[in-house]
């Protein structure tokens, strides 16, 4: 008996393996992409960003001094309309059906197949953005969406928040999207500057350090350098959303070389955590 306890288990821990394999394939952006698209954290997250994000544009609204960006802003910028500047995807438009996508088909991103899911027009809006939204525009607030979608993609993205019910700046073109203009690159800070000149900016909103600074590109060192020197803004004029899914916080962790494989890229995060050893007996 006790034999053939052993050898069922040994043929048993065999199998494993290849019963593993049977499953879906291990990927990295499974958990983050089921928190987002799933959670109840993930939106009561966003709700309580939207909402403290409302309390502070009612304070800058009261304060004419009020800036997001002071050191873009002309002399008299008090004096100007008030503007939001804000990202689109994952911080005011939800993608969970293509990240979704790229899972159930064990892919990854290409330029492409992005346009033609920007002009399949299937985005959502992120759970409360809309609340916050119409709310600014209701207090005569543009708002500006500066997003790392290309030329390409303004229409069809135009076409999908119009559906939705985005404010979208009547007589004032508020899409300012990589490439539209020849010095818009990936790099936002030129395009703040571009609705500052105009408006006194009172909030940045964004998923990704690159949507409040050009300082993401930076190393790990550098970035942390970046915000201890920027407190003062967040959570104050500047409202960053949670994304773990993708952006320039991974880059940095394997230092922006996408000619690396994925496992290269994914020691290379590991080699980035600096994680608890447990005491020797």
């Amino acid at each position: 008996m006790q034999t053939s306890l052993i050898a069922g288990a040994v043929v048993l821990g065999l199998a494993l393996p290849a019963m593993a394999q049977d499953g879906p394939a291990p990927d990295d952006l499974m958990n983050a992409t089921v928190w987002m698209e799933t959670s109840v954290e993930y939106k009561a997250t966003v709700l309580q960003l939207f909402k403290q994000a409302q309390t502070q544009l009612d304070a800058a609204l009261a304060d004419p001094e009020w800036s997001a960006v002071p050191d873009k802003q002309p002399d008299n910028y008090a004096d100007l309309p008030v503007a939001i500047v804000t990202d689109l995807d994952e911080t005011m438009l939800d993608n969970g059906n293509y990240e979704a996508s790229l899972i159930a088909r064990g892919t990854s991103y290409n330029s492409a197949e992005w346009t033609d899911y920007v002009n399949s027009k299937t985005s959502s809006a992120v759970y409360g953005a809309l609340d916050f939204l119409k709310y600014a525009d209701s207090k005569g607030v543009k708002i500006f969406y500066v997003s790392n979608r290309k030329a390409p993609e303004v229409e069809g993205s135009r076409e999908n928040m119009e559906a939705l019910g985005f404010p979208m700046g009547g007589n004032v073109d508020t899409l300012l999207f990589r490439g539209v203009q020849e010095d818009w690159g990936s790099a936002k800070e030129n395009r703040i500057a571009y609705v500052a000149k105009d408006y006194r900016v009172v909030m940045l909103m964004g998923d990704n350090l690159g949507d409040f600074s050009d300082a993401a590109s930076g190393t790990l060192a550098e970035r942390d350098a970046f915000l201890e020197s920027s407190k003062d803004h967040w959570g104050h004029d500047w409202i960053m959303f949670p994304n773990p899914e993708y952006g320039s916080w991974e880059e940095a962790a394997f230092g922006g070389d996408w000619s690396k494989s994925p496992e290269e890229r994914r020691a290379a995060k590991i080699d980035a955590l600096e994680p608890w050893e447990p005491s020797a007996e």
